[in-house]
């Protein structure tokens, strides 16, 4: 039997009940994602069986019902009229008032944001709940960043509401890397509770005032705001933080890798407590050893996280929700992103399939106005007026996004051998990057490179590629190599020109298959419309600025491809037709890459960098290499740096010698002019002694010169044996 379970507690009064509130229909609406809860007193059990109590999307005729306090906003009394004026349709609504333990941190109602003529968002909706972990994906451009700053506040929303608990901690990880400044880590860590600083410095200002009783209201409303925000133990948050995320609290920024300055900015953020974690691409430049400390550090945070990134594996593994920005709009879709992907391609049939019924409905429509009379008589006015409604619906349609279409251009086929290394050896400033390197390229092998930051991946690829000679061992190239190499073109950019200039180099047209293409035409692929062709360079985003270089780059016939880290600031869509492409591609591949996921689908080999300096290459990509249980080398860790430094002065002190010190031969080499001099004197003190009237002076006189005398004879003795020891030293080490 199907009945409503509608209610509200306005006024603390039941409008409306129906049964047990725990009955089948109800879990199938849950599994369905219909539900909007209202909670009365027979509805509060239902909230407490469900588990964890999310904000449920619906569609009810475009209605929400808003949360409040404990009464609704326009919209929701619109929501709730509707649907008690069908008392059949079952909904069960429960309202975030003072029963809602769950209440939303923060919520947008009909946001809608525009800049010029470019509309961000639209009526969109979104919930963020105490403890999930969201990804927000999109295009790049689609107003993802944006987003963030409306939930931080930076931006105003031109419509509609923006509803945030009372008390609401917002940090956030931002995109870009801290500084390298001249600051200690523990400074930079404590900067993160700079607003529990000026509450405090407000209330000991305060507490030395002779207070009125208004004034003591107000020191007592301090007291306890620095007490909900746990302001009084600063000292001691900051330490723990930086004990739990192994941070070097004395290192100084400009010593630290980018990496290291990441964790130092995470725990910044992460030392205000707050109840919502804002990360907007944190695994962006970061290696695998990074990637992972970050993820674990994340999946164990107990507050909510919204994030934005590129990287699939990240994602995979700490989202409990996506919500999708497509076409100005939030679509929330629960679960990771493998059930997001099945959802969404069936929400696209589904919209597809909607729209092609739509049409078939207005063509016949229209083809009835055409009969003119019939349209006119009274009793058809009615559908005359319906067919009106049509068209402004048709015209209101946003389509979907056009899809990238990426084309690599390719040459002829390369000789079978591509490259052959063997015994390759590079050091730099006395360090060995590459030792002992061998290994035969082939045609059409798909390699991909796996190692932290400053190891030497780029060393090894520039050696591979000829731009480095091995300073041991030898390295030969194939016949007939056409190279492309993606991190080259960084450089070549002009980022006063626009982009149709830089990828056409000037021309209006560009051979592909052998045939002319309008440069604008093929940049159309890339997701740049005539317009951002046109734009200069200096101004595109990140990920714009890659697609750029992509461009650019396979319109240069190649049988060798070359990228190195080609993923950074891609969106997924266009990583995903990036990674067919490369699939298809006939030539032989080299990538270096931090993307997990990417490697796994591209490559078909590894050539990883392990621990204890092993260069090692293995079958398959990143996760048959993970099977294998071994750990990667890690040079940028302040810990392991100062361990090794250690070790190595250790070994240097234990060594021994095999020459004289630089200070010993230095001194061995002053000694003998010293020697001369001591000997000089001497002699004119003896020349002194030796005055036949040198006694007839004053005793004190003569006893000060004689001493004067006996302590140049004993400082030569002494030089002259300390000339022999060093002497025998520097020789017996020649000896050896």
């Amino acid at each position: 039997m199907r009945w409503p379970l509608i209610a509200s507690c306005i006024g603390g009064k039941r409008l409306a009940n129906g049964p047990n509130p725990v009955d089948q229909r109800a879990t199938q609406l849950l599994d369905l994602h219909y539900l909007l809860l209202l909670f009365c007193n027979d509805v509060i059990e239902l909230a407490q069986q469900l588990v964890l109590v999310r904000q449920f999307e619906f569609d009810i005729n475009q209605s929400f019902l808003a949360h409040g306090s404990l009464s609704l906003s326009q919209r929701g009394q619109t929501a709730f009229n509707q649907m008690r004026s069908d008392p059949n349709k079952p909904i069960i609504a429960c309202m975030t008032g003072p029963y809602n333990r769950h209440m939303s941190l923060i919520r947008f109602d009909g946001v809608t944001l525009e800049f010029g003529e470019l509309t961000i968002l639209r009526e969109a909706e979104l919930a963020i709940e105490p403890g999930e972990r969201v990804c927000l994906i999109g295009r790049n451009g689609a107003g993802k960043s944006t987003t963030l700053k409306l939930i931080t506040g930076e931006l105003e929303h031109d419509r509609g509401e923006i509803v945030r608990s009372s008390n609401l901690v917002v940090s956030q990880l931002a995109q870009t890397l801290p500084e390298a400044l001249d600051q200690p880590v523990h400074d930079v860590v404590r900067s993160g509770l700079a607003a529990i600083d000026k509450l405090l410095d407000k209330y000991q200002r305060q507490s030395r005032l002779e207070l009125d009783k208004h004034g003591l209201r107000e020191l007592e409303a301090l007291h306890a705001t620095i007490d909900s925000h746990d302001g009084w133990h600063i000292e001691q948050r900051v330490d723990e933080i930086i004990t739990e995320l192994e941070l070097p609290a004395d290192k100084q920024m400009n010593e630290l890798s980018g990496g290291w300055r990441r964790r130092v900015a995470l725990a910044r953020a992460l030392v205000q407590k707050p109840d919502l974690l804002l990360l907007d691409e944190p695994t962006n430049h970061l290696d695998i050893a990074t990637i992972e400390w970050l993820e674990d550090r994340i999946y164990s945070y107990p507050g909510a996280v919204l994030f934005i990134t590129h990287d699939r594996a990240f994602l995979q593994r700490l989202a409990t929700r996506i919500i999708e920005i497509d076409r100005g709009k939030l679509t929330s879709w629960p679960g990771d992103y493998d059930n997001f992907l099945v959802r969404k391609e069936k929400a696209l049939e589904d919209e597809q399939s909607a729209n092609s019924r739509f049409d078939k409905k207005l063509e016949q429509e229209e083809e009835w106005i055409r009969q003119g009379i019939k349209a006119r008589r009274t009793r058809n006015e009615g559908r005359a007026r319906a067919l009106v409604e049509l068209r402004k619906a048709r015209a209101q349609r946003v389509k979907p996004d056009a899809h990238a279409r990426i084309h690599i251009e390719e040459a002829e086929q390369s000789g079978r051998k591509v490259i052959r290394a063997r015994n390759v050896g590079y050091r730099y400033d006395d360090k060995p990057l590459i030792e002992n390197f061998s290994i035969k390229i082939m045609r059409g092998d798909r390699i991909g490179l796996i190692g932290n930051n400053g190891v030497g991946k780029t060393t090894l690829l520039r050696l591979l590629l000829g731009q480095l000679e091995p300073q041991t061992g030898t390295l030969k190239h194939g016949t007939n190599l056409e190279i492309g190499y993606f991190d080259q073109l960084r450089q070549t950019l002009d980022l006063d020109k626009s982009v149709a200039y830089n990828v056409g180099e000037g021309r209006t047209y560009i051979k592909l298959n052998g045939k002319d293409r309008h440069v604008i035409g093929y940049l159309k692929g890339f997701l740049f419309g005539p317009k951002r062709s046109m734009m200069p360079v200096k101004a595109l985003s990140g990920g714009e600025r890659n697609r750029v270089i992509l461009a650019k780059l396979f319109t240069r016939a190649a049988n060798l491809l070359v990228l190195d880290e080609p993923t950074n600031d891609l969106d997924i869509e266009t990583l995903e037709v990036l990674e067919n492409k490369l699939c298809e591609f006939g030539g032989t591949l080299i990538v270096v890459s931090h993307d997990r996921e990417f490697l796994d689908n591209v490559v078909t080999s590894t050539i990883v960098f392990e621990k204890d300096g092993r260069i090692q290459e293995y079958v398959g990509g990143y996760s048959d290499w993970l099977r294998q249980g071994r750990e990667l080398a890690e040079t940028d860790n302040p810990y392991v740096v100062a361990a090794r430094k250690h070790e190595a002065a250790e070994r240097r002190k234990n060594r021994p010698p095999t020459k004289l010190s630089y200070k010993d031969q230095r001194e061995l080499d002053q000694l003998p002019a010293e020697i001369e001099s001591i000997e000089a004197s001497i002699d004119a003190l003896q020349t002194v002694v030796s005055d036949a009237g040198f006694y007839a002076q004053d005793h004190e006189a003569v006893q000060a010169k004689l001493q004067e005398l006996r302590d140049a004879e004993a400082l030569l003795e002494q030089r002259v044996e300390r000339w022999s020891e060093l002497e025998i030293l520097r020789e017996s080490y020649q000896s050896r």
